[in-house]
């Protein structure tokens, strides 16, 4: 996907704008308007995208604090358009998570998936982060629930075939270790209960 340099767009608006509005001041305003339509919808672009994209890309490449510092060129992340809100709060929670800050990183996620997501790919990686959550803090119900929840999403992409793949053989493993325990205590004795002693000969 076609991707400007946040700094780039930066020096364009400014050029676009700053060059519209001299131009109006000094020629006339119609021949300015051009550049300051275009100077609008870079400036647009950058308030309702924000550098998710960029950030992203750095993402991949395991450079968080890079990453990091370009999520924070993001003007306003509550007016960025829903999807891109959702993957700020998304990369922000994995960065968290790459940090060992489980809890920044639920907080995160947490807002990420109370969005109104467009689709059921976003839901899954919102999910997916979350089960790894609540199973690294043994919060197993939790861990279900949110698992029942994306087996019910119909994705489009193969991106998440591993990690649900892996999740699955994660869930059954966990649901083999219950039933063992169940069975465990059931057969286990239970003191209190009336017993009658042999008769003495």
């Amino acid at each position: 996907m076609f991707t400007i340099n946040i700094y780039l767009k930066f020096a364009l608006i400014a050029a676009f704008l700053g060059g519209g509005i001299i131009l109006a001041f000094s020629i006339s305003f119609w021949y300015a308007l051009p550049l300051i339509i275009i100077g609008l919808i870079f400036l647009a672009s950058y308030i309702f995208l924000g550098t998710i994209q960029s950030s992203a890309m750095l993402m991949q490449k395991m450079d968080f604090d890079a990453c990091e510092k370009r999520l924070a060129l993001t003007f306003k992340p509550n007016w960025l358009y829903v999807t891109n809100r959702a993957y700020y709060f998304l990369i922000k929670g994995s960065i968290a998570m790459q940090r060992n800050n489980s809890d920044d990183a639920e907080a995160w996620f947490q807002k990420a998936q109370n969005l109104k997501l467009p689709s059921d790919n976003e839901k899954a990686m919102i999910l997916i982060q979350m089960i790894n959550i609540h199973l690294t803090k043994n919060r197993y119900t939790q861990a279900n629930n949110a698992y029942r929840e994306l087996k019910k999403l119909h994705l489009t992409t193969d991106m998440f075939k591993d990690q649900i793949k892996m999740l699955d053989d994660v869930m059954k493993q966990q649901g083999r270790m219950k039933m063992t325990g169940q069975m465990d205590q059931r057969m286990m004795f239970r003191p209190g209960g009336k017993r009658r002693m042999p008769r003495m000969r």
